[in-house]
């Protein structure tokens, strides 16, 4: 595996919401599990209108297999829709955290 750069630039960022059934299914923790085997930092958050946020940073290969890994349709629970946009990773997570 190729060394870590000390900066951003080359990594990427993905913000998503998936939308469906995704609360309550373990969706979350699978999330966290596919992030963290994938090397990416960010999180997985319930939102109050039934959604999960995810936010997850790392070299722009391994977040865009992940955005796939969450439209595989292999989730715990269904995701009738993801919603996505990628930019520059910001650096805040150390982690992939559940929220």
């Amino acid at each position: 595996m190729a060394a870590e750069n000390d900066g951003t630039a080359s990594r990427t960022r993905l913000l998503a919401r998936a939308l469906g059934r995704v609360q309550g299914v373990g969706f979350r923790y699978w999330t966290r599990d596919q992030a963290e085997r994938l090397g990416l930092t960010g999180a997985a958050l319930n939102e109050p209108d039934g959604t999960v946020k995810i936010v997850a940073e790392g070299p722009q290969e391994a977040v865009e297999e992940f955005r796939l890994l969450l439209e595989s349709g292999g989730t715990p629970g269904r995701i009738e829709r993801l919603d996505a946009t990628y930019s520059r990773a910001t650096g805040e997570f150390t982690e992939f955290g559940v929220g």
